[in-house]
């Protein structure tokens, strides 16, 4: 193994200054799972491109999820998989669901790497079935949450958290019909996953609060204010104008306003994919009713609540609203974001609010909100000497998350917008070969998270994405 040398803008440079690239990928005897297909492309992508260094990021970073947080197995007859996001060992519906997205183009002629994904949607499933409040659960049931003494709660056992994050049970929606739409197998959609989609269609309608504040409240003894929900934990007060209440964002920080506007817009999307899934396979008569009222009183509402008028970027979509006309202008890392728009929307989606469509309202929108995120109107948008980039709350200030360099590369269709997101990533690894949760804005080397699948496997989707399209930014 090459020594590592010293750090020279994430480099790992030798005695003689030329790049080396030490072996950091987990031995194969200690790989989790290995798919043919995923180790295919690897091996073509570093073989063809002549960045070596991104070549060598992308076989760190594509297949980490299946090399180390991936528990497979066959459980009552069905394929089983237990995701956990790295260094917590524990399954979060949206992590589980974005680490294994980026595999779903290559399931096609892969028929273990079916299982591997029929098994995660099994697994969330029951998830589902057990609380659709909760956010991250355990395989183990007899583990006992680190959070349990301090949260305010319902806290079944084998749930590690209970934050109620709409985008918890929207990612599932979205991996079942990703693939069924590229592999057309039905296979995982039996009776239970049906009553899971009927239990995530219940949730939003109850989390309207049009009948109530309904049953899920949420309380965290704790110093940290966004650990923890105001007013007896069921948050700031809003006006009921048919959107879905979500008392965390997706970087499992409490909202301030309640209307977190890119999940109600995950979700409108969401449920039209579930109407497309629904419909094509012959099932869930009753849910489509009902799936397509949510759907419509959403869309109704997100144009009257979600688009504001900025003062220099004009109409832009906010980050957060209650209803009354308060609303944050602001985007946080974590995906769903304002900026991930486009990643997440499905083009199935025509209406005024598809940010895919450029004669929609929404894309005009978008491209306004993209311009206000990419600059010092977002608060959470850091420059410094080491990089640029979204960061939020969680990881605190000036500190910039890769998740969001990802999602700026993969959203953009400027050549030099991509080379420069792929350039601020092989800079931020900090010579460790791998993405992390967020870097200083001034030094890579001040990190967070050493083991992140999320945005390893995230950073692998964008670099076979511009390998297929773009190739000559990756010579």
């Amino acid at each position: 193994m090459a020594s590592a040398g010293v750090i020279a803008g994430g480099s790992v440079l030798g005695a003689m200054g030329l790049p080396e690239f030490p072996v950091v990928r987990i031995p194969e005897a200690k790989r989790k799972f290995k798919s043919l297909a995923v180790e295919k492309i690897v091996r073509e992508v570093r073989q063809n491109i002549g960045n070596k260094e991104i070549g060598w990021l992308f076989e760190n970073c594509f297949p980490n999820t299946l090399d180390t947080t991936v528990d497979f197995e066959m459980i009552d007859g069905k394929p089983d998989t237990y995701v956990i996001t790295g260094d917590i060992d524990a399954m979060w519906l949206r992590d589980s669901s974005a680490q294994v997205w980026p595999y779903i183009s290559l399931t096609k002629d892969d028929k273990d790497l079916q299982k591997l994904v029929q098994g995660v949607i099994h697994r969330q499933v029951k998830c589902i079935l057990k609380d659709p409040y909760a956010n991250a659960f355990y395989k183990d049931e007899s583990k006992i949450s680190e959070w349990k003494a301090t949260d305010l709660t319902d806290m079944k056992p084998g749930i590690h958290e209970r934050k109620w994050e709409i985008d918890s049970l929207c990612y599932p929606i979205r991996l079942s019909h990703g693939y069924w739409q590229i592999t057309g197998d039905k296979s995982p959609f039996d009776e239970q996953w049906l009553s899971a989609m009927r239990k995530i269609v219940e949730t939003f309608k109850v989390q309207q609060r049009k009948d109530g504040d309904g049953p899920y409240t949420f309380q965290r003894k704790t110093s940290f204010a966004t650990d923890s929900v105001p007013l007896r934990g069921y948050g700031y007060p809003t006006k009921k104008v048919g959107l879905i209440h979500s008392m965390f964002r997706p970087s499992d920080d409490a909202t301030i306003y309640p209307f977190l506007i890119p999940s109600n817009l995950f979700a409108l999307s969401s449920l039209r994919n579930l109407r497309t899934l629904l419909q094509a396979l012959s099932i869930g008569k009753d849910l489509e009713g009902p799936a397509f009222a949510l759907e419509n009183e959403l869309n109704a509402a997100l144009l009257e609540h979600a688009i504001v008028k900025h003062p220099i970027f004009g109409e832009v979509f906010a980050y957060e609203a209650d209803g009354f006309g308060n609303h944050t202008f602001m985007d946080d890392a974590n995906v769903p974001s304002l900026l991930a728009l486009p990643y997440l929307q499905s083009p199935h989606l025509n209406n005024d609010l598809s940010v895919l469509h450029p004669d929609k309202r929404g894309y005009t929108v978008y491209q306004n909100t993209r311009r206000m995120l990419l600059s010092d109107a977002n608060p959470f948008y850091f420059k410094g000497k080491a990089g640029e980039g979204i960061g939020g709350p969680h990881a605190g200030l000036n500190m910039i998350w890769p998740l969001s360099i990802i999602i700026r590369g993969l959203t953009s269709h400027d050549s030099q917008e991509v080379g420069l997101c792929l350039k601020l990533l092989q800079n931020s690894h900090a010579g460790k070969g791998f993405m992390h949760e967020s870097f200083h804005k001034d030094d890579v080397n001040k990190f967070s998270r050493a083991w992140f699948a999320w945005a390893n496997t995230l950073f692998g989707e964008f670099v076979l994405k511009t390998y297929k399209e773009q190739p000559a930014l990756l010579s």
